[in-house]
């Protein structure tokens, strides 16, 4: 008379597929949280390029900032008076500026130098006909 049962191979093959499905799925999520996180910064920075365009229509120039780290304590929104700390002086051109998402990339940094800015970010992947890496804004578009 046989027991009927599953044999121990059987169990390790089970567990075996099982743990690699698990890998495989794990390796897809933290891809797309990868791919997520640059998606963030593009919309980030063209969000600033937009309001620093708004902020030159009006002043005739952009912010005064030399190295200054978007989205951290001195430059947490824009207004009239340029980036500050908090309660931006009317008109508000952006309430809230974004800082880099984490994990990874690395601040945004903000430049300006006469006529021009500069901001430089970092993507973790390919992401939108750019490669990783550093990368700059500037009045003539992301490059």
């Amino acid at each position: 008379m046989q027991k009927k049962g599953f044999t121990l191979i059987e169990l390790l093959v089970v567990i075996a597929i099982m743990a690699l499905l698990s890998t495989l799925a794990v390796v897809a999520l933290s891809s797309a949280r990868q791919k997520s996180r640059d998606a963030k910064r593009l919309a980030d920075i063209k969000q600033v390029q937009t309001a620093l365009e708004l902020y030159f229509i009006d002043q005739n120039a952009y912010p005064a900032g030399d190295a200054l780290v978007l989205g951290e304590a001195t430059a947490k929104c824009l207004g009239a008076g340029g980036f500050a700390a908090s309660d931006c002086t009317a008109p508000v051109y952006m309430g809230n500026i974004p800082a880099n998402p984490t994990p990874g990339g690395a601040d945004y940094a903000y430049t300006v130098n006469g006529t021009s800015y500069s901001i430089k970010f970092n993507l973790e992947g390919a992401n939108g006909g750019l490669a990783s890496g550093e990368h700059t804004a500037s009045p003539a578009g992301i490059q």
